[in-house]
């Protein structure tokens, strides 16, 4: 072959093997995996089959086959299939499982039957991450995106595509029939079979149109006015992009904004992020076991009654405040053109008039004041770009000041928005494409959950190999 590196011949024999060891180097991420499993407490975390049967054939021990999945999660393999193959054929993965390979049913079943105990593997493994001092900044970053399920678009039915489809069949029910009028009119060889397949096609919409109107009725009957044939807890979300909504899970991360590791994470089934801030901003304190916490999100989780939950828990939450009255766009002024004072509690307009608080209506809500001038108004030279009615009355929540204090807190942190951009939104990206952009491979919220938390958990293992070395890791897992 020339001057070429030349390989060993495939038929030599050897008399002393290579072991399985000298394939794996001593900085291969795969001794990572054996020893952060190897020094957990399968039974206290809640794993089956921990005690052996004492009848029947012998099972696999559970730290077997949570190696398997953590080392495909690492290596982007996370199909049961995909994963039974490997374990035949990858030299690591042998290595890690002492050359057993379960068959792929064993597999799935694993991730089936123990979802808590995964989960909760996970939260081990922030938790060493917190012993070793990593959460010593104490601000996290929160944020939400929609992952796809396996449940397709048109098996997702919601009362506006029901009627929307429905009036879809009726007007290809009109258009049959107007064809089958004039075929009835032509004389032709064709026209019999031509009137015979258009009569197949009428019967078939009509069968789809009843198939609809008993999806209608179901869809009422459900609580939120939603079906799902394939996965019944996927859930038709928007996105960003006009006329680019899906049928998924909206993923929750809090993320640590010095070293990027996912130290909070949920799964939910709403399409919004209203009601989010408060439990993944105490689910990341207490993971990182940070007694005061700064939590950074958009503004889809500006919420008033969650920044209120937050107060006097140790949470600080930095949330830009939405306006969403649309007066700037009809050519009013917005609420930030008023000046509130709090010692003398009154707003000031931009004509300079003091809007004072009025008696509170028996039918006004409770938590809300009205400020007002009861004179001003009239004659003011700024009233057409102030309000259409005769008198401005201006609302102002009872807790607003806990808003304001966050305000303050964000004016203090000119970078806070950017520090979040860069911080959540990149590990979205990373586990996206280690999915390969597809969607979940469970059913049901449980099983996704746990599915994501097999993701997360190899994310977080990375970023640790990345941040520390195989080496030292090894060596904080073990001691």
């Amino acid at each position: 072959m020339g001057r070429f590196v030349e390989g060993e011949d495939r038929r030599q024999s050897l008399l002393l093997p290579a072991s399985l060891d000298d394939y794996v180097t001593e900085d291969n991420p795969v001794r990572v995996v054996e020893a952060f499993t190897d020094e957990l407490d399968l039974g206290a975390l809640g794993f089956d089959g921990v005690e052996p049967a004492a009848t029947g054939r012998p099972a696999y021990h559970p730290s077997t086959l949570l190696k398997i999945y953590l080392y495909g999660y690492l290596n982007r393999v996370q199909s049961s299939r995909r994963l039974e193959r490997e374990a035949q054929r990858n030299i690591e993965l042998m290595w890690l499982t002492g050359r057993l390979a379960p068959d792929f049913k064993t597999i799935a079943n694993f991730r089936r039957d123990n979802g808590p105990a995964i989960r909760a593997v996970c939260s081990q493994f922030i938790a060493l991450c917190r012993k070793l001092n990593l959460f010593t900044k104490a601000v996290v970053a929160i944020d939400g995106s929609k992952f796809k399920a396996v449940n397709n678009r048109d098996k997702n039915f919601t009362v506006t595509k029901v009627a929307k489809r429905m009036e879809q069949v009726d007007a290809s029910i009109t258009r049959y029939l107007d064809a089958l009028d004039r075929a009835d009119r032509e004389e032709s060889d064709l026209t019999e079979a031509r009137t015979s397949r258009i009569k197949e096609k009428i019967a078939g919409l009509r069968r789809q149109m009843r198939d609809l109107k008993a999806m209608e009725q179901q869809v009422q009957d459900a609580p939120d006015k939603q079906v799902s044939l394939t996965d019944p807890d996927a859930r038709s979300m928007a996105t960003s992009g006009k006329g680019t909504g899906m049928v998924g899970y909206n993923v929750q991360t809090a993320v640590d904004a010095e070293h990027h590791l996912i130290v909070a994470h949920e799964v939910t089934n709403l399409g919004y992020d209203r009601t989010q801030l408060e439990p993944m901003a105490l689910k990341a304190q207490a993971a990182t076991g940070c007694e005061s916490l700064t939590a950074l999100a958009d503004r889809g989780y500006f919420n008033g009654e969650q920044v209120l939950a937050c107060e006097g828990t140790g949470v600080l939450p930095c949330i830009p405040k939405t306006d969403t009255s649309g007066a700037a766009k009809r050519g009013f002024f917005t609420r930030q053109d008023f000046t509130y004072d709090a010692k003398n509690d009154h707003y000031t307009c931009p004509a300079g008039q003091q809007l004072t608080k009025s008696r509170r209506r028996p039918t006004r809500q409770d938590d809300m004041d009205e400020y007002r001038h009861l004179t001003a108004c009239f004659t003011c030279q700024l009233r057409p770009k102030c309000t259409p009615d005769k008198l401005k009355r201006f609302r102002r929540w009872q807790h607003e000041g806990v808003l304001d204090q966050m305000q303050a807190r964000l004016d203090r942190m000119p970078d806070a928005m950017g520090v979040r951009r860069q911080t959540v939104e990149h590990p979205f990206g990373t586990l996206k494409a280690w999915m390969g952009s597809t969607h979940f491979l469970t059913k049901t919220l449980e099983k996704v959950r746990t599915e994501m938390s097999l993701h997360v958990l190899a994310y977080n293992m990375k970023r640790m190999i990345q941040i520390l070395g195989v080496g030292p890791l090894l060596e904080a897992i073990r001691t």
